[in-house]
């Protein structure tokens, strides 16, 4: 359908920050190119909602009902992403000259405080005529305390436990949000719309829908809104970042100063990933599938305004650095928004010994073995009984010691011992009778070529938080705009009137029509990532997993022998935790996802495993060797 003459161009959207830690030169970067409308960026995880969320908590409590505090000094114990402020303030000038509009997932727990921050910022760098609106209605807190007092149980997504097996006391609950809000921000003359816990896409969709008028019932268009927003929600993840075929960019001379993105979203929804003028990187459609991929949980993407189908989504490379994507089907949103529970789950502290050559096992096991061991009577001089006073307790080999390697840092293991608890006393680094000493008294009867760290920073325990992920209505969203100009006005937002409610399994399945693995040939046994590449990602304690291949007759093999048992052949017996694994299918990016639930050890803030994130578990199993069809392998590993 061609566009009617007041059809407006696409709107362009650079996606400027996956978190916290990115470049702090993004906001200027793509709001100094004209040809960018809006600059859209997340600063949050679960990991800062825990810590912004009960910091929040303990700064309440310390008010002592002080209510005229400086803005100075409120800034002091502020509980927003203060690294956006690094990257906004340097871009005023180019956001002033260009016009662009700003949305940004960056106020935490602490929005409203961001936004008068903000306005300040304007006032004093000359542009205090920028427009400032804040969106409220993440903070739920006292919405969850209210339900789970009428018995509310907020069964968790990653596990199906109900708050009442969890043995937490919550003390902070956050929403997700949609993007239409921000659109009614941006309707109501705002430039700049501040943000606490929405969606990471949520700001394309608001963009979007502003830019072209959008209403709350266009599904195919919000959903496919919402997909170009996930796939630059995360930065240079979609122009080479955690890209399988990075060595690629090394062989351009494209792997450093990877470019910002760009979603050209079109009147209907369709759009084009594009990336920053003048920058390394690339968009593929295999670096487009592998940012599609992570933190997918099957082919139903949820959102609150809107639930976007993936199965029959399409991907085209249709210019260097462009690809186009169609096919995405949209449906009505769920009557219910994703909740992230934070509850302090006590202490956690580590202790690291280096071992290096031969036999690295059996010297992994003495030392484990003479820190457990209790005895000795008295004085005790290890761990005995007393480690029931750890709620976990973890020893981990990290890494192996090669014969002949070509320097001692390369034939040295980390030995990692990692305990969490509720009782500080056992974990306070200055007792003679406590973790530290266990791990420190075993020094001198240990294995050859055992080395004590010289940073002892990880003994001393820090305070950890669990993350309780479940669902609240949307009805119980205070949802609001506050526009700081004009009236200063205050829009009340109702939730959806069409909703639609899911199950909470997803479709998985095996592939239809597999074909017989033998008819592609001759085989030859390598690891797996030499012809599939892939990306991992967390969702709280799931982790899911994403392989695709590069060329179309490669796809009947990968979809043949990418099978559930497969990904548990791959994890191994000391990777697969026996929770339930999904699959499902997207062949327009020759692509087979797979959700593994509860993989992670309780997620990011409590989790006891290296790979907190589930971004590694990907690039463990390709490394797996495979049987593999020698055609493929002739063409070039990746």
């Amino acid at each position: 359908m061609s566009p009617s003459k007041d059809t407006k161009r696409a709107i362009r959207i650079a996606g400027c920050s996956g978190g916290f830690t990115d470049r702090s030169t993004a906001i200027t970067r793509m709001a100094g190119d004209p040809d960018v409308d809006v600059v859209m960026g997340d600063w949050l995880s679960e990991m800062t909602m825990t810590v912004h969320g009960s910091g929040k908590v303990k700064n309440l409590g310390n008010t002592n009902g002080k209510v005229q505090i400086p803005l100075e000094e409120r800034k002091k114990s502020a509980m927003y992403a203060d690294t956006f402020l690094q990257c906004f303030e340097p871009a005023i000038p180019n956001l002033v000259k260009n016009k662009t509009k700003l949305a940004v997932n960056a106020g935490a727990s602490d929005t409203e405080l961001l936004a008068e921050v903000v306005v300040d910022m304007l006032e004093k760098n000359g542009a205090s005529h920028l427009k400032v609106a804040w969106i409220e209605g993440d903070d739920v807190t006292n919405q969850v305390n209210k339900l789970i007092k009428k018995g509310e149980q907020f069964e968790s997504l990653m596990h199906g436990k109900k708050l009442e097996e969890w043995g937490m006391e919550p003390i902070c609950a956050q929403a997700y949000l949609g993007g239409l809000c921000i659109a009614e921000a941006f309707r109501a003359g705002a430039d700049i719309v501040l943000a606490g816990r929405v969606a990471d896409a949520a700001p394309v969709i608001g963009a979007a829908a502003w830019w072209h008028d959008w209403k709350a019932d266009q599904l195919d268009e919000l959903a496919a809104a919402l997909i170009a927003g996930h796939l630059i929600e995360c930065s240079a993840y979609v122009t080479g970042g955690y890209y399988s075929m990075f060595k690629d960019l090394i062989k351009a001379n494209k792997h450093t100063n990877m470019g910002f993105p760009i979603a050209e979203v079109e009147y209907d929804g369709a759009f084009n990933i594009a990336k920053e003028k003048n920058s390394g990187g690339c968009v593929t459609v295999g670096s487009c599938a592998s940012q599609l991929l992570y933190e997918i949980q099957g082919p139903l993407y949820y959102n609150c305004d809107v639930t976007a189908d993936i199965s029959n989504l399409k991907m085209e490379q249709t210019a260097e650095d462009l690809v186009r994507v169609t096919g995405i089907k949209g449906l009505p949103p769920p009557p219910t928004t994703k909740v992230g529970i934070t509850a302090p789950a006590g202490f956690q502290a580590e202790w690291h010994f280096f071992i290096c050559g031969l036999d690295i096992e059996e010297k992994c096991k003495i030392t484990e073995d003479q820190i457990r061991d209790g005895n000795t009577n008295p004085p005790l001089t290890a761990m005995g009984p007393n480690q029931s006073r750890f709620t976990t307790l973890k020893f981990h080999q990290n890494g192996s010691s090669p014969i002949d390697a070509h320097n001692q840092d390369v034939a040295t293991v980390d030995f990692r011992c990692f305990v969490q608890t509720s009782d500080p006393e056992v974990v306070r680094p200055d007792i003679p009778n406590g973790f530290n000493r266990w791990c420190l008294e075993t020094f001198l009867q240990s294995a050859p070529g055992l080395s004590l760290s010289n940073d002892l920073r990880q003994i001393v325990p820090k305070p950890y938080y669990e993350y309780w992920v479940a669902l609240l209505p949307q009805s119980e969203l205070p949802l609001r705009v506050h526009c700081l100009f004009g009236e200063n006005a205050v829009m009340s937002l109702d939730a959806p009137k069409v909703t639609r409610t899911y199950p909470r399994q997803q479709t998985s399945y095996e592939t239809s029509s597999p074909v017989d693995l033998s008819s592609f040939g001759e085989t030859v046994r390598a690891p797996l990532g030499y012809i599939v590449a892939g990306r991992s990602g967390d969702k709280a304690s799931d982790c899911n997993c994403g392989f695709f291949v590069r060329h179309d007759d490669e796809w009947d093999w990968l979809r043949s022998f990418m099978t559930i048992e497969r990904v548990k052949q791959l994890l191994g017996p000391q990777e697969y935790k026996g929770k339930p694994i999904d699959r499902f299918e997207i062949p327009g990016i020759r692509g087979v996802h797979f959700l593994l639930h509860d993989h992670l050890d309780r997620g990011y803030n409590a989790c006891s495993n290296y790979d907190t994130l589930g971004k590694n578990a990907m690039e463990y199993m390709r490394a797996k060797t495979v049987d593999l069809p020698k055609k493929f392998l002739d063409r070039g590993r990746i």
